[in-house]
């Protein structure tokens, strides 16, 4: 989770996450948050490819700053183990 929080020059997450109070010092309440997510809303698959089914979740958090903030985090079911892993968050575009 803590790759999300450096500046990277292109995909950069680092920004978003730090207008809620997301940053290294604190890289384990968006490691919490993130889980949480996945524990308390639906994930919808967006499809399969050769890894495994892709899912998108929705979810508005509230950052460490105390701003709400819409996300989508990305997760992949891996074919053949069925595990589920983390793959990415970006910003939820259509809530406003």
């Amino acid at each position: 989770m803590r790759y999300l929080l450096l500046a990277r020059p292109e995909d950069d997450k680092s920004k978003f996450l730090a207008n809620v109070g997301y940053t290294m010092a604190n890289w384990e309440t968006l490691e919490k948050d993130i889980r949480y997510a996945l524990d308390t809303h639906e994930a919808v698959s967006q499809g399969v490819n050769v890894y495994g089914e892709v899912f998108q979740l929705r979810a508005t958090w509230r950052g460490p700053n105390g701003k709400d903030v819409a996300v989508v985090t990305v997760w992949i079911q891996l074919s053949g183990t069925a595990e589920t892993r983390f793959v990415t968050l970006f910003p939820d575009r259509e809530v406003k």
